[in-house]
């Protein structure tokens, strides 16, 4: 099968995550083009990933002629607009979450693909690990029974970039960056044709100076019964939570993704850089984040960066596709 030359929409953690990815784990498929708004990043960011070429011109980067698939690693104002110019321009498009600031920008984001007859893709993580990929088919195997209550947690200390903290930008708080993420996960346990009927939410701003939520639980009924219940914080110190629990009628199921990473490395040295995703200290025990009284450092391997580019699904039936059927 042929080899996919990408656009990529975006310079930022997610573009070097998603860049990482391709280069490291998708063979014949390499970004060809990187789109930035500043000169600046585009350029660093064509060196650091040997890319052929920046620009500064989302319009030329998606119409580029050497490539066929677009994917968009932008912040959550632009993906309509990119999506848009995707598919006009007759190319598959695969974009990072959330899909849309409101359900019905979403919606318009489903209807222009479909309407353009071009693959549209939604990027998720956790729910395509290792781990969660074994625990889904667990449970499709039926070894915990019936499902009836799946929680998933999602916790940091908060967004690192500042578009992230204005809801004008994102569509919201806590909820929209990380409760999207919760959300397919329970999805994937208690089955994607389980409607929703009933949803209750509660959300509050207990730290940070902003006017939307840096904390929130929700419990949702599905038609089945189950229960999904999902927690997101913005104000959880001591790096990132990540913990889903399945509970069937014969068994549970728990899953642990980042505060236990199955590495841990201690040094006397000092570290530097990036350590894994949302450390607030380069020192310390990395593998869960936890300062020592001793100086330590580590550099966690992420799951989050090995599988970001399977694809999940946009809402309906025909938009899915995992990447193994757009090459191998």
């Amino acid at each position: 099968m042929k080899a996919h030359h990408v656009t990529m929409l975006g310079t930022g953690l997610i573009g070097d995550f998603y860049t990482a990815t391709l280069h490291g784990q998708r063979g014949r498929d390499h970004v060809r083009v990187v789109f930035s708004r500043s000169e600046e990043r585009g350029a660093a960011f064509q060196e650091r990933w040997s890319i052929p070429e920046h620009t500064t011109d989302l319009k030329a980067a998606i119409e580029h002629d050497d490539t066929d698939v677009v994917v968009v690693g932008l912040p959550n104002y632009l993906h309509e607009e990119a999506v848009g110019l995707a598919a006009a321009a007759g190319k598959a498009v695969l974009c990072t979450k959330p899909l849309g600031r409101t359900a019905e920008e979403a919606r318009r984001m489903l209807e222009t693909v479909e309407k353009a007859g071009v693959f549209g893709g939604y990027l998720e993580d956790l729910c395509y690990t290792p781990k969660s990929l074994k625990a889904v088919k667990s449970v499709e195997d039926g070894a915990i029974g019936d499902v009836t209550w799946v929680r998933s947690r999602e916790t940091h200390p908060g967004p690192h970039s500042a578009w992230f903290w204005d809801g004008r930008l994102t569509g919201g708080g806590a909820i929209i960056d990380l409760g999207c993420h919760c959300i397919e996960i329970i999805r994937s346990f208690v089955g994607k044709g389980n409607r929703p009927i009933e949803v209750m939410c509660t959300t509050d701003t207990l730290v940070h100076p902003i006017d939307d939520e840096d904390n929130a639980i929700a419990l949702i009924r599905f038609e089945s019964g189950a229960i999904g219940q999902f927690e997101v914080s913005w104000t959880f110190r001591g790096g990132m939570d990540l913990r889903d629990e399945v509970a069937g009628t014969h068994g549970t199921i728990w899953l642990n993704h980042f505060l236990r990473t199955g590495f841990e490395m201690f040094t006397a040295g000092g570290g530097g850089g990036y350590v894994a995703e949302k450390a607030e200290t380069s020192a310390g025990r990395a593998g869960r984040m936890i300062i020592a009284a001793r100086s330590r450092s580590s550099v966690a391997p992420s799951n989050r960066s090995k599988h970001t580019l399977t694809i999940g699904q946009v809402g309906s039936q025909r938009s899915r596709m995992s990447c193994s059927e757009l090459s191998p």
